[in-house]
C-alpha cells in the first residue's frame, strides 16, 4: 500500500481553550483573528503553542460577527467586508512578526467559507483582500469550488480542504449544522471518513453516495466536543493505513 502524507488542520483561538492539548496532534492551525472570535492575547497564546510544536500557522478571518460566531451570512458592504478581512489578517501578522513565525496559510471561517465557495462576487472580495499574501501563503478552500477555480486562475497557492468531522451533501457542500448527522463525532467514523477521501479520493455523502473529491488538508474543528479524542485516535490509527501526518 502506497504511503500517503497529509496535513491535519484545526480551527483554534476561538475561546475553547484546548490548544495545549490538541496542537501536538495536528500539523497546521487556523487562528481566529477577531472577526468571529479572538484577540491579541488569544492569538499570542496560540502562536506560542504552535511555535513550540512546530505547527504551521494560518489566519482564520470571518464575517465580523462575533455574536453569531461567524456562522450566519451577513449583508455587508463589499468595501467594509474587504477592510475587515484585511484588518483581521494584519492583526495576526503583527503577532506572528513579534514571535518570528511565518504566515503559512489563510482560511475563511464559517459562513464566509461556505459563501466564497459558491459566490463569485464574494470570492472576488476575499481573494482581493488576501492578494498581498498570494506568493507566500496558501489559501485553504474546498475542492471544485468557485473560489478554488478563481484562485488557481489568478496564481494563488491553493490547498484543497476536506472536513474530517463533517458530513457532506452530494454537491460537496457541508450538511448544515442545524440538521442531524452534520457532525461526525465518533473517532472511528472520522477515521473511516478521512481514509476514504485520502485513499480513494471519494467521500461518502450523508445519503450514501460516493462522490469524487481531492484534499491536501483535513480539518477537525477545535470546538467539536470530541476533538481531542478524535485527534488522538487518528494519530494512533492513520499509520496503520499507511497515512502519515506531515509536519
Amino acid at each position: 500500500m502506497k504511503q500517503i502524507g497529509i496535513d491535519i488542520n484545526c480551527d483554534v483561538g476561538e475561546g475553547i481553550g484546548n490548544e495545549t492539548q490538541i496542537l501536538p496532534f495536528i500539523s497546521s492551525c487556523n487562528i481566529a483573528c477577531g472577526g468571529h472570535a479572538g484577540n491579541t492575547q488569544s492569538m499570542q497564546e496560540v502562536v506560542r503553542i504552535a511555535k513550540l510544536h512546530a505547527i504551521k500557522v494560518g489566519a482564520h478571518p470571518s464575517y465580523p460577527d462575533p455574536i453569531n460566531f461567524g456562522r450566519v451570512s451577513m449583508q455587508i458592504e463589499d468595501d467594509i467586508l474587504l477592510q475587515s478581512i484585511q484588518e483581521q489578517i494584519a492583526s495576526l501578522i503583527s503577532v506572528l512578526d513579534a514571535e518570528g513565525v511565518p504566515l503559512h496559510h489563510i482560511k475563511p471561517h464559517g459562513a464566509l467559507y461556505n459563501n466564497v465557495a459558491k459566490d463569485v462576487a464574494l470570492a472576488s472580495i476575499f481573494l482581493k483582500a488576501i492578494a498581498p499574501y498570494k506568493r507566500n501563503a496558501y489559501v485553504y478552500i474546498p475542492y471544485n469550488s468557485v473560489i478554488e477555480k478563481m484562485a488557481l486562475n489568478q496564481g494563488y497557492l491553493v490547498k484543497r480542504e476536506a472536513f474530517a468531522d463533517r458530513s457532506y451533501n452530494s454537491d460537496l457542500s457541508l450538511v448544515s449544522r442545524r440538521l442531524p448527522k452534520a457532525l461526525i463525532e465518533k473517532p472511528k467514523e472520522v477515521l473511516e471518513h478521512l481514509v476514504k477521501i485520502a485513499r480513494d479520493q471519494e467521500v461518502v455523502t450523508v445519503t450514501g453516495e460516493s462522490i469524487s473529491i481531492l484534499a491536501d488538508t483535513y480539518c477537525v474543528h477545535g470546538d467539536t466536543p470530541s476533538a481531542l479524542e478524535i485527534l488522538m485516535y487518528l494519530s494512533k490509527e492513520l499509520p496503520k493505513h499507511q497515512i502519515q501526518i506531515k509536519k
